[in-house]
């Protein structure tokens, strides 16, 4: 039966899906989108959000002045799998109910870390480069298969690389503070120290949540831990990695060279990352399939109706 209570899509990709309109629609008929398609922030979003109950939202930033500027809003179906962006203890205290599943997104953004292995590990860049300059030769690559692995962060998106990687039969290490014993022996994943997977590893890929504990996890120093001619891959946030120190390292040569679809600020500029021969970079791209975002925006839709206290609703799903 549709629900008369007034709903502000925030989301752009949302509003110009017309399955995910309709959804929403056949539900809640008094239904305003983002039709505009405005990045919104600060007075916007609280302008857009205001005489609304109920809110479907993405990547823009919900902290308590939001919520003390409308009161009405009562809950938020999060759009997507990360909640970096959603200051849950001012939700929380003000009584604001989430809507939130994990891992909707887990196939895309584990088939992306997968291609942005397959396309560094094989050089592609490079050949591209050479190409449009006008220049034909060949550029020698190594294979995946056989490869050391490491996956920092085993959960629903990390725990899927895992089994795309086993076509490869890679040696899959794996860094984590929680451990699925019965996940690892069918997959065939090792659990290890952080330190031993930096040193181990000829190809890293983060998949961690953004929070205090893993705020800047991968440091110079950690940075340093890895082998020669190492590729990073972060698919996950920015904020994970220094920057500055990766730069650094893929400049000097003696890493072999990253990719990252996610940065500190986006879009990120006098990043001395991008432009780099040794790196490549797409923007936030990870979870933007068709499939991905028909999953992620049905599962917000749910939200709306099946939502509960934020930080309990945080920590019950692992992104």
């Amino acid at each position: 039966m549709p629900n008369d209570v007034p709903v502000a899509v925030t989301s752009r990709s949302f509003s110009k899906h017309p399955e995910l309109r309709q959804a929403l629609l056949d539900r809640y008929p008094n239904a305003t989108f983002n039709d505009a398609g405005e990045s919104l922030r600060g007075q916007a979003l609280i302008d857009f959000l205001k005489g609304h109950e109920k809110a479907i939202t993405a990547l823009e930033p919900l902290d308590a002045a939001l919520f003390d500027a409308v009161p009405e809003l009562r809950v938020v179906g999060k759009y997507g799998v990360g909640h970096d962006m959603i200051d849950l203890k001012a939700m929380q205290a003000r009584g604001v109910k989430l809507g939130w599943t994990a891992g909707v997104n887990r196939r895309a953004v584990a088939e992306l870390a997968l291609g942005f292995a397959l396309t560094l590990i094989r050089r592609v860049p490079t050949s591209l480069a050479l190409v449009s300059g006008g220049e034909w030769r060949q550029v020698t690559g190594r294979q995946l298969s056989g490869r050391t692995v490491g996956i920092i962060g085993l959960g629903n998106v990390g725990k899927d690389l895992a089994g795309l990687l086993r076509a490869f039969d890679c040696r899959i290490l794996a860094h984590d503070i929680h451990t699925d014993d019965n996940f690892c022996a069918r997959v065939g994943v090792e659990m290890t120290g952080l330190d031993q997977l930096l040193s181990d590893s000829e190809v890293i890929s983060i998949h961690l949540p953004l929070d205090d504990s893993t705020r800047g996890m991968i440091g110079a120093n950690q940075l340093a831990r890895m082998r020669d001619g190492a590729i990073l891959i972060n698919t996950a946030r920015g904020n994970l990695v220094d920057e500055a120190a990766l730069a650094a390292e893929l400049g000097s040569g003696r890493l072999g060279a990253g990719a990252f679809d996610v940065f500190a600020a986006e879009p990120p500029e006098n990043n001395a990352l991008i432009g780099l021969d040794a790196f490549l970079a797409t923007p936030h791209i990870g979870g933007s399939t068709e499939e991905a975002i028909l999953a992620m925006g049905l599962a917000a839709i749910e939200g709306l109706d099946n939502a509960g206290d934020p930080i309990t609703v945080a920590r019950g799903n692992r992104p």
